[in-house]
C-alpha cells in the first residue's frame, strides 16, 4: 500500500443540533470546533439529524411545506404544477 494516502481517523463527538445529544465515534472528517467531554478534548461535528431526532426512530412526524415548494416551482418555470389541471384548462 502507498504511504500517507489514507486520512487520519480519530475519535470525534457528533452533536445533534435539534436535541443536543452527543455521540462519540471514529471519523476522518476535519473540523475546527472542539468540545470537552469527561475532561478530554474532542473535535466537534454538528449534524442536523440523528437517531434522537429522526422521525423514524422517534415516531414523531415533521410537516414539510410541500405546497409552498410546488407553488415556488410553478412560479419559477411558469407552467401549471399539475398535469391534470393544465389539461382541464386547455379544454375549456
Amino acid at each position: 500500500m502507498k504511504a500517507d494516502i489514507h486520512p487520519q481517523v480519530r475519535p470525534v463527538i457528533f452533536q445533534d443540533t435539534v436535541t443536543g445529544a452527543q455521540f462519540r465515534a471514529l471519523s476522518a472528517v476535519k473540523t475546527e470546533a472542539k468540545v470537552t467531554v469527561e475532561g478530554e478534548d474532542f473535535p466537534l461535528i454538528k449534524v442536523d439529524i440523528s437517531s434522537t431526532s429522526h422521525p423514524f426512530y422517534t415516531g414523531q412526524q415533521r410537516l414539510l411545506d410541500t405546497a409552498g415548494r410546488v407553488e415556488k416551482f410553478g412560479n419559477k418555470y411558469g407552467k401549471s404544477t399539475s398535469t391534470l389541471t393544465g389539461l382541464l384548462k386547455k379544454k375549456t
